[in-house]
């Protein structure tokens, strides 16, 4: 796949937002608040699908290569026994997903986005609930069961989540038409 100038400098760009995303980030547990669903979701909505995803997958490359551009300033190949590893690989499909159902539509509209964003972030937590009830339980010992992992992993975020998707899906519809 040959990408022209234009392209290489969105996927940067995005790969760049959602490292900013993990700096402003409340810890609160395994999981903490961050910006990175956002832009992830952004991504999707405003390069595609095809480019959304690789600005994901760049960025989780990255720091699982030392990069550190995780949350909390982590990265490195150790990264993928965090119980938040799976929210990580979900960003890289929820971008995917949300590009295939929206980008160059003519119907995308506010609702359109809003709908997209709100599947976008079942995406990621269908990779991030599995993946932190399996880390936690199998790799750091920690016995907790499926209905901890959802309140901890899920529940908690659920309102924060529903405002960032309001957020993004208003911003996709005013700067989808310009770029």
């Amino acid at each position: 796949m040959k990408l022209s100038t234009k392209e290489m400098i969105l996927v940067s760009l995005f790969t760049s937002l959602t490292a900013i995303g993990a700096f402003l980030s409340i810890p609160i547990g395994e999981v903490p608040i961050t910006l990175q669903s956002m832009f992830s979701l952004l991504s999707g909505f405003l390069l595609g699908p095809k480019l959304g995803s690789m600005s994901q997958g760049l960025y989780v490359m990255l720091g699982l290569f030392g990069v550190r551009i995780f949350a909390g300033f982590s990265g490195g190949p150790q990264y993928i026994f965090k119980p938040s590893f799976g929210f990580l690989i979900g960003f890289i499909f929820a971008s995917h997903i949300v590009g295939k159902l929206t980008y160059k539509k003519p119907y995308s509209g506010f609702r359109s986005f809003l709908l997209a964003s709100l599947i976008g972030t079942f995406v990621i937590y269908a990779f991030g609930i599995p993946y932190m009830y399996f880390s936690l339980n199998y790799i750091s010992g920690v016995e907790m069961d499926l209905l901890t992992v959802l309140k901890t992993g899920c529940l908690v975020f659920i309102p924060g989540d529903l405002i960032k998707a309001i957020i993004t899906s208003f911003v996709a519809s005013k700067l989808v038409h310009r770029i």
